[in-house]
């Protein structure tokens, strides 16, 4: 049984029918994005199922699966649905997606002075999908997309993707757009690094490049010009729940539930825009394992911590006073894990409730301890770059408060390139 049942702006309450085709954002956000979709579930047990693809597995906790139900597609439609995507992903990519590994990390462990029963469990997402858990999210907004044209509710002429991202978002975007010939416009900054921009074009993504104008708000300007290419009839191909509630893919948590079960005493996730820690920490609520969720941050930006200590003042309605607590930080310094510097935690709303739910709470962490968490990383045996490890620099600056026994998760996204 299929548990999503609609959509509900967490700012403002309104509600989308899981039926809509295309519900990407609130239907009351207009140019401002303080709002954000969020699943609507029916009461009932999680019940994961075993096909191999998690997208099909666990395809009953997710929205495109719904839409695609509502609208008359049955479950085997959908699975071979799934199964012809990842076919073609898998095409371009070089692997498809697939459950990705979950096991103590023995190098980590040791060198943190975990003991036996404790130590450090890493989900090790640098071999999905164009090295990273970021296609992920976007896979879930593409599953929607074919679902509508599959069942005659999209247009007849595809209208081009677009992302802001200069990274792994960026990279796992084009891979996906590249699977089905879909596409593409890629917002980049001045200074992006030149292996990811040859890899785009290797995919035939257009880039786009957005240096900070004079007239231009605060934030990011690739965020900037990538609303106006929305705008202008494009559509949102992000990470970000704001611009396309879909992206936040549930499906890594899942499978942590899956290998570890409760068996493990907190977890600390990387936050940049904040998809990757909504997304696990929606899971874990669902299959009810309540075990503190950290958000970590570089002190070089660190909105999120900043809104926690905001929306304190506001309680429960804290995501309806979300100018009060999320701005843009004014003064974006350099880190090594600069995928993470995002000028705002853009779904800042959905790590705010994994955090208050679960008692846990944000990290920030020193740029020494970012480089830190970089030089374990690299005797761990996992190739992440200092990005997608950036969670562990979060352990390390509270490993003097956790006991010697813990058992703690961290999630290492990113293949260093």
């Amino acid at each position: 049984m299929l548990r999503v049942v609609g959509l509900r702006c967490a700012a403002c309450g309104a509600t989308v029918d899981i039926g809509a085709t295309h519900p990407w954002r609130c239907p009351r956000s207009g140019a401002d994005r303080r709002h954000v979709l969020r699943i609507v579930r029916s009461p009932g047990p999680y019940t994961p199922g075993d096909d191999p693809n998690p997208f099909v597995a666990f395809s009953a906790e997710s929205a495109w699966a719904a839409y695609a139900e509502a609208h008359g597609m049955r479950a085997e439609a959908r699975a071979a649905l799934v199964h012809e995507l990842d076919g073609a992903v898998a095409a371009v990519a070089g692997t498809g997606f697939r459950r990705t590994p979950l096991l103590r990390n023995a190098a980590l462990s040791d060198a943190l002075g975990f003991s036996a029963a404790g130590g450090v469990w890493v989900k090790d997402e640098t071999g999905n999908v164009a090295g990273s858990h970021k296609a992920r999210h976007l896979f879930s907004i593409l599953l929607h997309l074919r679902a509508a044209e599959v069942l005659g509710r999209a247009g007849p002429v595809r209208p081009p993707l677009a992302i802001a991202s200069c990274g792994n978002a960026a990279l796992a975007a084009a891979t996906l757009a590249a699977a089905v010939g879909w596409p593409i416009a890629v917002h980049v900054p001045p200074d992006a690094n030149p292996a990811v921009l040859a890899r785009l074009a290797t995919l035939g993504a257009q880039v786009v490049t957005c240096p900070r104008r004079d007239d231009d708000p605060p934030g990011d300007p690739c965020v900037h010009r990538f609303r106006e290419a929305v705008a202008a009839g494009a559509i949102p191909f992000s990470v970000q729940g704001p611009e396309n509630a879909l992206c936040l893919d549930r499906t890594l948590g899942f499978e942590i539930v899956e290998q570890l079960g409760a068996a493990f005493d907190r977890v600390f996730l990387q936050v940049g825009g904040g998809a990757l820690a909504t997304g696990v920490g929606d899971a874990l609520a669902v299959a009810g394992i309540g075990r503190p969720v950290h958000a970590v941050q570089t002190e070089s930006c660190a909105p999120l911590a900043r809104a926690w200590t905001a929306a304190a003042a506001f309680g429960d309605d804290a995501p309806a006073h979300w100018a009060a607590c999320m701005w843009p930080w004014e003064r974006v310094g350099a880190s090594a894990a600069s995928g993470i510097l995002d000028d705002e935690t853009y779904d800042w709303v959905g790590v705010w409730e994994a955090m208050r739910r679960s008692g846990g709470s944000p990290v920030v962490v020193s740029e020494d301890t970012v480089a830190a968490a970089d030089a374990l990383t690299r005797r761990s045996g996992i190739d992440a770059d200092p990005t997608g490890s950036a969670g562990l620099a979060g352990l390390l600056a509270r490993r003097p408060h956790l006991a010697d026994d813990e058992r703690v998760l961290v999630i290492f996204s990113g293949v260093r390139r």
